[in-house]
């Protein structure tokens, strides 16, 4: 087996396939597809999108230090692509994606109703790097699509809103379950042995 040696660069991949919210008013809601985001603590919970200082999201952040992270899908692959290719200061991305913006219960950034998950999030610090800043933020509220909300166990199916990631500029599907978190140190139920009829 052999490799090779590349110049240092982010191969962190897959990596989720977000859109973020930010705004405090319609007149300056703004859709962002964000790739670099992830968990940085959970109790608080706690995330972090980075951002590019020339984007026209980033002066709404600094300005609002709010923001809302919503999940993709299929469906919205689209409109996710579309979203982090054009900039707000010249279209209206709601309106040209044809995505409806809800209210928050917490913040003032608009939520996307198409979206399975909301995660409502308050700047808590910036980091200021190089080609990007990091906004690390206190997560602060959760909404969720009730027709994705098991009735009877009150559980949650992201896997059935059929979510998206990214990975090396191109967006995937996820694949079928090959494990879940603790199975290799899971207990085996031994099953009781039948009696044998005489």
């Amino acid at each position: 087996m052999s490799k090779v040696d590349w110049k240092p660069g982010n191969m962190i991949y897959p990596l989720p396939a977000l859109m973020v919210t930010v705004g405090d008013s319609p007149d300056n809601f703004n859709i962002i597809t964000i790739a670099w985001t992830g968990t940085i603590c959970s109790d608080p919970p706690m995330c972090y999108i980075s951002v590019r200082k020339g984007r026209h999201s980033y002066s709404i952040l600094k300005n609002t230090g709010e923001f809302v992270i919503n999940l993709t899908t299929k469906d919205l692959a689209y409109a996710t692509d579309w979203c982090g290719v054009r900039s707000g200061r010249k279209f209206d991305k709601f309106m040209r994606m044809k995505l409806t913006p809800g209210k928050s219960s917490v913040v003032k950034a608009p939520i996307i109703e198409e979206s399975p998950i909301n995660i409502e999030c308050k700047v808590t610090q910036v980091i200021e790097l190089g080609t990007h800043d990091m906004f690390m933020a206190e997560v602060v509220n959760v909404k969720a699509d009730e027709k994705y909300i098991n009735p009877k166990t009150g559980a949650f199916s992201l896997i059935a809103s059929k979510p998206i990631c990214y990975s090396h500029g191109h967006y995937f599907e996820l694949g079928k379950v090959i494990g879940k978190f603790g199975y290799t140190v899971e207990k085996k139920k031994r099953k009781r042995p039948t009696s044998k009829k005489l």
